[in-house]
């Protein structure tokens, strides 16, 4: 038994994956949020960096989106979250506990217990390790049609790394919604 893994970002056609509140506008349309939806639903834990659940936890758990009938908030509320920090510890607040050590040897851990798929919802930095560590299955890129130049990008400095393509999709907004797998040994 081993459970699935999946990271999905927002990306501009150059690279950008950084805030994309600020460049997303208008393609974000209901495949975009059907897909987001089927694809959470049976997430039963998710890896997440500790600036954004930083910022999630007070942004999900205020009086707007505590009453849960937001979908988003339903879903992030409960949902067991595991932080990738070196400043907190044991167990926190948000249903939510501290990545003690390798983040990548914990989430392959992780992957081997109980439970439903695993969603990994950032960082930048957190996408990156557990992707190039091997224990991201699927890292979903939607790719929306502009081009930022703020921002930063998920891959910076790294050497060359084959990926293989698992799907690709393209949304009435324009957006393509493709699916990528580390490239294993031919």
């Amino acid at each position: 038994m081993s459970r699935n893994v999946t990271a999905h970002l927002f990306h501009s056609v150059n690279g950008v994956v950084e805030n994309p509140h600020l460049w997303q506008f208008d393609a974000f349309g209901p495949e975009e949020g059907q897909m987001m939806g089927e694809t959470i639903m049976p997430v039963t834990d998710t890896i997440i960096g500790r600036k954004l659940w930083e910022e999630w936890k007070d942004y999900w758990t205020s009086d707007e989106y505590a009453a849960g009938d937001d979908p988003f908030a339903g879903w992030i509320n409960p949902v067991r979250k595991h932080v990738v920090t070196s400043t907190l510890s044991g167990e926190l607040p948000w249903n939510s506990v501290a990545i003690d050590g390798d983040p990548v040897s914990y989430v392959r851990a992780l992957r081997e217990q109980d439970g439903g798929p695993i969603a990994v919802s950032g960082g930048i930095e957190t996408v990156r390790t557990l992707f190039l560590g091997g224990v991201i299955d699927e890292l979903v890129l939607t790719t929306h049609p502009v081009i930022t130049d703020e921002g930063r990008h998920l891959f910076d400095a790294i050497p060359t790394t084959r990926l293989t393509l698992l799907s690709a999709t393209a949304t009435s907004v324009g957006n393509a919604v493709l699916r990528y797998g580390l490239r294993t040994a031919d």
